[in-house]
């Protein structure tokens, strides 16, 4: 694939995203041997899946932005004390309910929306 794209080097000057032209380029080679081989086998090309989506650049793009996203709240949430932490998390991350936390964490009701709220504003400051 790479010496046929070599070859034609002079023609790809119009390509305007290389990456998924190699991608298309790919899948279309493997379309063309499977259309070779077709004969041993009695499956239709239509019936063979992709190995790959289409839009492999997205999905990468998508994932690194996730990523991205989850390593700043977590070094976010390590500028907060163990016990905002702890309730953000316990709210939040695991979905737990007010009465829940306060016995988990044994403070009343009112201390753990303190807690909470003054957290939040932490995290809040911190992001800007």
């Amino acid at each position: 694939m790479f010496i046929k794209i070599y070859n034609k080097r002079e023609e790809l000057h119009n390509v305007l995203n290389f990456k998924s032209y190699l991608f298309v380029s790919l899948k279309n080679k493997l379309y063309d041997e499977l259309r070779k081989n077709s004969h041993l086998t009695e499956k239709q090309i239509d019936d063979y899946q992709p190995l790959a989506p289409d839009n492999v650049e997205a999905e990468y793009i998508s994932s690194e932005k996730k990523e991205l996203v989850n390593n700043k709240v977590l070094f976010l949430l390590g500028k907060l004390s163990s016990r905002q932490r702890e309730a953000i998390t316990l709210y939040y991350l695991e979905e737990r309910k007010y009465d829940d936390i306060c016995n988990i964490m044994g403070i009343n009701y009112q201390s753990l929306r303190n807690l909470i709220h003054r957290g939040l504003e932490r995290l809040r400051a911190l992001a800007i």
